[in-house]
């Protein structure tokens, strides 16, 4: 158990070695999961703050100015929310046998662009071709 520990946290998945095999797919769930869990712990964090600096400030300025801090602080959490629903499909497909292909043209997304961007639905090329069409559409 020991050494699987070992190899989990050692292990790179590589280009050459069957796509999306069972270590890949461990890797990717691991790695999903703790950005997860990473989201979660903020959040509650951002929920205790806020339950705990509700308070009363007479100054109008420090008021508005605390206002606009929980404004912003909420709108980042919501964007998180939105990710861990992303975070949460991904782990899906990885149980579903979809995970890493793209939803476009069902190649495989390169394991390069997953590790960065481990909630992809699209190759690069794919992406890049949705984008300059949200471009062209958005200028109309």
């Amino acid at each position: 158990m020991k050494a699987e520990a070992v190899l989990a946290t050692d292990y790179q998945p590589a280009e050459d070695e069957p796509f999306m095999n069972d270590r890949q797919q461990k890797y990717f769930r691991k790695k999903l999961t703790e950005w997860k869990n990473s989201i979660v712990a903020d959040s509650r964090e951002t929920i205790e703050g806020m339950q705990e600096g509700a308070r009363n400030i007479p100054d109008v300025a420090d008021r508005a100015s605390e206002e606009t801090d929980r404004a912003l602080e909420l709108r980042t959490r919501d964007r998180e929310r939105k990710l861990v629903a992303k975070i949460d499909a991904a782990l899906r497909r990885i149980e579903e046998g979809t995970y890493g292909y793209c939803e476009e043209t069902g190649e495989p997304i390169s394991l390069k662009r997953l590790d960065a961007r481990p909630i992809a639905t699209l190759s690069l090329e794919a992406q890049e071709r949705h984008e300059r069409k949200e471009k062209v559409h958005r200028d109309d």
